[in-house]
């Protein structure tokens, strides 16, 4: 069995709360633009989600850029790991660009911005009939990238822990791992030495 090098526990909780957050922002979203009936308190929901998501994503971008992160399984070779660098940085630049645009849309189109039910927040955008035409698009396509870019990290991640047997999920779950010792120090890809 291989050794498997986990991620802090504060980013193994950020990580799965913001997978929460993305996936039920998405699910929302997408019944949100086939639901006359609920839509009003759907795109509550949905705008509540989004501020979610940017700050537990800002607070997670901020977690990832100040602490080393664990060494990646031997099976990962040097172009892989360029892609796993690139895939990770592209999938924090849409969970940053996503609720921005969305709260961008909402200030554009001239709605007032709740959320939580009473928190206002101030607009980002002008008013304007053509930029939240704008917006409105871009917020669609981005949401459809999201998917994929999610979608690709999930393969990537199955196929190490089932095909190569690498244990790569086991980075970021939960529990005792037999082989895990805690507080034993990683040697990252640097050769620098850190403790998680």
């Amino acid at each position: 069995m291989t050794e498997v090098h986990r991620y802090p526990i504060r980013t193994r909780v950020l990580h799965w709360l913001t997978a929460v957050l993305v996936f039920s922002a998405l699910f929302v979203g997408f019944v949100m633009v086939n639901s006359l009936a609920s839509y009003g308190a759907l795109v509550r929901v949905h705008m509540t989600l989004g501020v979610l998501i940017l700050v537990v994503v800002v607070v997670r971008a901020a977690n990832r850029f100040t602490h080393r992160t664990p060494a990646l399984p031997a099976t990962v070779g040097s172009v892989e790991h360029k892609l796993v660098v690139g895939s990770e940085l592209g999938l924090y630049a849409l969970m940053l660009a996503q609720p921005l645009i969305g709260w961008a849309m909402v200030s554009a189109g001239g709605r007032p911005i709740v959320v939580f039910g009473a928190i206002h927040l101030p607009r980002i955008a002008p008013f304007d009939a053509d930029l939240y035409f704008f917006l409105r698009q871009a917020h669609s396509v981005l949401a459809y990238l999201l998917v994929l870019t999610i979608a690709a990290h999930v393969s990537a991640v199955l196929l190490h822990t089932l095909t190569l047997r690498d244990r790569m999920l086991s980075r970021m779950t939960f529990g005792r791992d037999a082989i895990e010792q805690k507080g034993a120090p990683s040697e990252d890809r640097e050769g620098i030495m850190t403790v998680d």
